[in-house]
């Protein structure tokens, strides 16, 4: 079977060896003969690869393994521009193999065409956790090692470590690494043999860590990279029957989509979250509550909106600690969410307030939140015409923003130049322009 094209995919990857052609046929020989399977490839044939030519369906993992071992990480069936004889061609991937398919084209900066391509859609197959629970398929098991619940460990201590940069630093430097950790360590693992608990808990902890992945692309403003990753943060979610990281992930998405102004899309994601969450703790509740609470607001339910933030406070009251956790719901989000709920429904006066009492609740830990929405925070103190009290704040903003690498911040900066040019005749305002153009001189405009 012969394709008409050639094989680009594996071309490049072909290139990244600095192999021969023959070299590349004995490799893949070698293996062969280690697996009980000899071939006896030779140069000519390895040219017929990358020209196109499909090499039988039983051998391709030989291929496979051949690029792996050289160049150091895991190739997918999909990257070497072969066929998923597990799925088919037009199917998504494994697990293991979607992650590493999606993780590589983030991590890599000269392939990273998928993030310009990818836009914030609307039209999103959802899963319900019917849909997803139990369904994935069974992991082939590998044949380098066992892992064990130590293994779980480490995931869950890295995704941890990573939140914690993203919380302080922004997305733009930590996504990378958590992309290449996707890619370099937990495909892997689900790729190798494990008792039942540690394989659930394996896929659980790479759900937390691909939903966190698409939480800092969203940061970026990339959203359908974003999206990318939320599917298969609910897939994995499904298969280790995780219903907080299942539900936690649907809540994000109605986040990104409501902060995108698709209301309605929004309302549906953040009531899927709730209905699929009937043993949530108080925080939990809180967080997918305010979240109704925006998303109706958005689209003109004032009544349901105020039911749902009578419901996130009473839920509040609740909980218990305020420890960090990965997920986690505070008093400082609470009134973000009346802020946003306000704001939506034209109160203006009572979303600057709410907004400031985020502000102070705020933990210190959240810098880059704080940066962004003390940005918008003096956006609306603008709009209701408290220039200096704007410029203040802003101000305030500017302090810790060169520690911040982040999108959604950028694009904050950006609109402060903008709001404040038809005031320039006030000193107040042309200082603050003077000091975010040292800051962030790429941002004027």
């Amino acid at each position: 079977m012969t394709n008409r094209e050639p094989n680009a995919s594996l071309a490049r990857l072909f290139s990244e060896t600095g192999w021969t052609l023959d070299r590349f046929a004995r490799e893949v020989n070698k293996i062969g003969t280690e697996r009980g399977t000899p071939t006896s490839y030779s140069a000519s044939t390895a040219h017929a690869w990358l020209g196109g030519t499909l090499p039988r369906e039983k051998f391709r993992p030989l291929i496979l393994e051949a690029l792996s071992r050289v160049l150091g990480r895991p190739i997918t069936f999909n990257e070497a521009g072969f066929p998923d004889p597990a799925r088919g061609v037009n199917e998504s991937a494994s697990a293991a193999e979607g992650l590493i398919d999606l993780g590589i084209s983030d991590m890599d900066p000269s392939r990273r065409s998928v993030l310009g391509a990818t836009l914030f859609s609307v039209a999103l197959t959802v899963p319900d956790w019917q849909d997803v629970v139990g369904r994935m398929e069974a992991v082939q098991t590998g044949r380098i090692r066992r892992i064990g619940m130590q293994d779980v460990d480490t995931v869950v201590a890295m995704t941890e470590r990573i939140s914690e940069l993203d919380d302080q630093f922004g997305g733009r430097h930590a996504r990378p690494m958590a992309a290449a950790f996707l890619v370099n360590t937990v495909a892997p693992y689900l790729s190798v043999d494990a008792s039942d608990p540690v394989r659930k808990a394996m896929m659980s902890a790479a759900s937390d860590l691909s939903y966190l992945t698409g939480y800092m692309a969203v940061d970026e403003g990339f959203h359908g990279l974003a999206q990318r990753y939320y599917l298969k943060a609910l897939e994995l979610a499904g298969a280790s029957e995780d219903h907080l990281t299942y539900c936690t992930t649907l809540r994000g998405m109605s986040v990104q989509a409501v902060d995108q102004g698709h209301g309605s899309y929004a309302m549906r994601l953040a009531d899927a979250a709730a209905a699929a969450s009937p043993q949530a703790g108080p925080r939990m509740r809180a967080f997918l509550a305010g979240q109704q609470a925006h998303a109706s607001a958005q689209i003109g339910d004032h009544r349901g909106a105020m039911m749902y933030m009578q419901e996130a406070e009473k839920a509040m009251d609740k909980a218990e600690s305020r420890q960090k956790a990965f997920g986690s719901y505070d008093p400082a989000s609470l009134n973000y969410h009346m802020s946003q709920v306000r704001y939506e429904m034209g109160d203006l006066a009572g979303a600057v307030k709410a907004m400031q009492e985020s502000d102070k609740l705020r933990y210190d830990i959240y810098r880059r939140t704080r940066v962004k929405e003390r940005a918008i925070l003096a956006e609306r103190q603008i709009s209701i015409g408290n220039l200096e009290e704007a410029c203040a704040t802003w101000n305030l903003a500017l302090d810790d923003y060169p520690f911040v690498q982040s999108g959604r911040v950028d694009k904050r900066l950006g609109e402060m130049f903008k709001l404040i040019r038809p005031h320039l005749k006030n000193q107040v305002a042309r200082d603050l322009r003077e000091r975010a153009q040292v800051l962030a001189p790429g941002l004027a405009s």
